[in-house]
């Protein structure tokens, strides 16, 4: 699989990474990356984790409310990432009301974060391995907009920053 160091605006995702959601009907799915974004203007939103708070307060229900702004602005898929199994993500989704909005997608052992060399070591706080936050603009696999978040931040990966971008 292609690693890459640092994610940046103009470079093209890793194609052959999947990641995992659960269908409509309560089936387990796998997407890789290539067929998520091939053809298509797809927003992709990373989180630390599933049920945190800043996740679960701000980050995702922002893009929950957006949806439908962002998809005037023509896009295509609106997904959330994060470094959980498909079922965590599934009962998040749930619990949030993301349904119909936003996709869920389990990247369960971090794979797609360390792909894009997004990848945040947080073992120190018994979590492992997982993905910084971010949000970013994707058109036919290629980065257009890119707001990585150090840390703990959430300063610049909000669906009204992407909304911004877009405009």
């Amino acid at each position: 699989m292609m690693k890459i160091e640092a994610l940046a605006v103009g470079d093209k995702l890793p194609t052959d990474t999947s990641l995992n959601f659960f269908d409509a009907e309560g089936n387990m799915q796998e997407v890789s990356v290539g067929s998520l974004t091939k053809g298509k203007k797809v927003v992709l939103f990373a989180v630390p984790g599933a049920f945190t708070p800043t996740c679960s307060l701000k980050h995702l229900p922002g893009f929950i409310e957006k949806a439908d702004e962002l998809r005037a602005k023509g896009v295509d898929t609106i997904a959330c990432v994060s470094v959980n199994d498909a079922f965590v993500m599934d009962a998040w989704g749930k619990s949030v009301g993301a349904d119909g909005k936003v996709l869920m997608l389990a990247d369960g052992s971090a794979v797609f974060a360390q792909a894009i060399g997004a990848e945040l070591d947080l073992t120190d706080k018994g979590l492992g391995v997982r993905s910084r936050r971010y949000a970013m603009l994707v058109d036919d696999g290629v980065v257009k907009v890119l707001n990585l978040e150090e840390g703990g931040a959430f300063t610049v990966s909000g669906a009204e920053d992407i909304l911004a971008a877009l405009s």
